[in-house]
């Protein structure tokens, strides 16, 4: 049976894992991501992580010639290249990420994939994990940013400049605070990751009077089940703004699944019933009964997804 690393990297943590031909993770190991220090180590780091997975499966008799990543980023998936980055990771941008691993490794240059990891969590999913069967499905991931996916047959939308699925920066009626576009991460104003995200719902906690010494979102979501009256307008308003661009996206793309992932995602129904009711409340009539699903693979997604890419 044939085996493949894949490789999830992120803005905070890399990891990475030998998958099998059937997609089972047999081992994986994580690394803090050197977000402050440039791409050239960045590649460096991760080479030397994928280096020790490709020795241990040697190791224990496993052959592994093709490493796949799913990769923060606009990701150029042609030639391995990062398009654009946010500075979440500095120095990112025009990284030769594929041809750099490969000659770290001794790999040829055709034994390495990338894509943006949301592609590579999109790609997990639709092959293992809740989209499993599907011909076509959307995931939608809100977390500390919100991105996308669209898989059909197998293969995730890229679009022809590599930015298919960037479904966090699109314009979304909540997304204003006293008539004025809140301000996006990607330069723009009033998109649906700032306010749908997890450091948006914070900001919004804020903003509707809450003290600026809670932490992080994880703390908004604590008080807001302890009835705290800015915490539960806060998660509302960011739930339903998910929700509404879910259901637009699906009024669009007409998938046959949708998987909705991320940190948000998992806090339970406290995010997920409103966010669920709003998306049902925007959608066309014979879309009414499409399936919406918690994305079932968890950490594993990206790693799965990006093994796929090398796999076919």
């Amino acid at each position: 049976m044939m085996h493949v690393i894949g490789v999830d990297l992120g803005g905070t943590k890399t990891a990475a894992g030998v998958v099998s031909g059937a997609g089972e993770v047999l081992f994986e190991e994580r690394i803090p991501t050197l977000s402050r220090e440039g791409g050239h180590s960045i590649v460096a780091a991760t080479a030397e992580l994928v280096g020790r997975l490709l020795r241990r499966a040697a190791g224990e008799g496993i052959d592994v010639g093709r490493v796949g990543v799913g990769s923060a980023g606009v990701i150029d998936a042609v030639n391995g290249t990062v398009v654009s980055a946010t500075d979440a990771i500095l120095g990112w941008a025009g990284t030769e990420l594929a041809s750099g691993l490969a000659d770290r490794l001794g790999l040829d240059r055709a034994a390495v994939r990338v894509v943006n990891d949301v592609h590579a969590h999109g790609l997990g999913e639709a092959w293992l994990g809740a989209a499993a069967g599907s011909s076509s499905s959307l995931l939608v991931a809100f977390g500390t940013g919100v991105g996308g996916s669209f898989v059909v047959d197998g293969a995730p939308v890229l679009g022809h400049r590599f930015v298919g699925g960037h479904v966090g920066h699109f314009a979304s009626p909540y997304a204003y605070h006293e008539g004025k576009a809140l301000p996006c991460v990607c330069g723009g104003s009033g998109h649906v990751e700032a306010i749908a995200s997890g450091p948006a719902i914070r900001e919004a906690f804020i903003r509707f009077g809450g003290s600026a010494d809670v932490p992080d979102t994880r703390a908004v979501f604590a008080l807001a089940h302890d009835g705290d009256a800015a915490a539960l307008k806060a998660v509302g308003v960011g739930a339903g703004a998910a929700g509404q661009a879910i259901g637009g996206l699906i009024n669009i793309l007409d998938p046959e699944t949708v998987v909705v992932s991320g940190g948000l995602a998992d806090s339970g129904d406290f995010w997920w019933t409103p966010m669920e009711w709003a998306l049902r409340r925007e959608l066309m009539a014979p879309l009414a009964d499409i399936p919406v699903r918690r994305a079932a693979l968890g950490n594993s997604a990206a790693i799965v997804g990006a093994a796929k890419l090398v796999l076919n």
